[in-house]
């Protein structure tokens, strides 16, 4: 049963123990023991990226958006998708490295197709160009997701599909973010997708870290993968 009781102070005491996790293993044993009051907790946090990159995506998808198919990343318990059906979207495919996420996103009943991935150790277990929407949220951060990542996920998306990724641009992301950033960049030189949006968001969630205070900041990320 979820913890109603938690407070925000019991929520960042709890993710900055999840930082001291160096090997996949132990991050992977973090999320599958946070996976029952994960919602709850990013409430307290007053996390909005899955709601901004929902809008996003939104906001220049043109298509027919009940017969897309949207194929949510590190999908955790489903708040992404959650919240694309809220705009129209109605298939979705999730991948996550922890099965107790994975359990929870089933529960929700948004997903068609739900898959245990570790991001970095190699392919997605999907087929390539077969998506309209590939979002990743949350997970484009230090300590979490390699930043080649990013070219796994464009392999994923139809040609004239979108792209939807976020980071945090706070202290401790900041060599992250300029690293992302460097390889979306080539990517773009590479040809192989445009910038359609990047928007920066200052009260992105509540700080967690010891050195921050209030609200950190963060950016969506929109590319259209090109013909080819």
């Amino acid at each position: 049963m979820a913890d109603t009781t938690k407070t925000l102070e019991n929520v960042k005491a709890n993710i900055l123990s999840a930082h001291k996790s160096t090997t996949l293993a132990e991050k992977v044993d973090f999320y599958n023991s946070w996976a029952e009051n994960y919602d709850q907790d990013v409430a307290l946090l007053e996390y909005r990226a899955p709601s901004l990159a929902a809008n996003c995506v939104s906001s220049h998808f043109s298509g027919d958006r009940g017969a897309a198919v949207v194929l949510d990343v590190a999908c955790g318990t489903g708040l992404v998708a959650k919240q694309m059906k809220k705009l129209g979207f109605g298939h979705f495919v999730g991948i996550d490295g922890s099965e107790a996420m994975l359990d929870s996103a089933r529960e929700s009943g948004l997903y068609q197709d739900l898959k245990q991935c570790m991001l970095g150790e190699g392919a997605l277990h999907v087929q390539c160009g077969s998506f309209d929407v590939v979002v990743i949220v949350g997970a484009l951060c230090k300590g979490h997701v390699p930043v080649g990542v990013v070219r796994e996920l464009c392999k994923c998306t139809k040609p004239g599909g979108y792209v939807c990724m976020t980071t945090r641009r706070n202290q401790d992301n900041v060599e992250y973010k300029e690293a992302l950033e460097r390889e979306l960049k080539q990517m773009e030189a590479d040809g192989l997708w445009t910038c359609v949006e990047v928007s920066e968001v200052e009260d992105w969630e509540r700080a967690v870290s010891e050195h921050e205070d209030g609200y950190v900041p963060g950016v969506v990320y929109l590319y259209k993968r090109l013909q080819l």
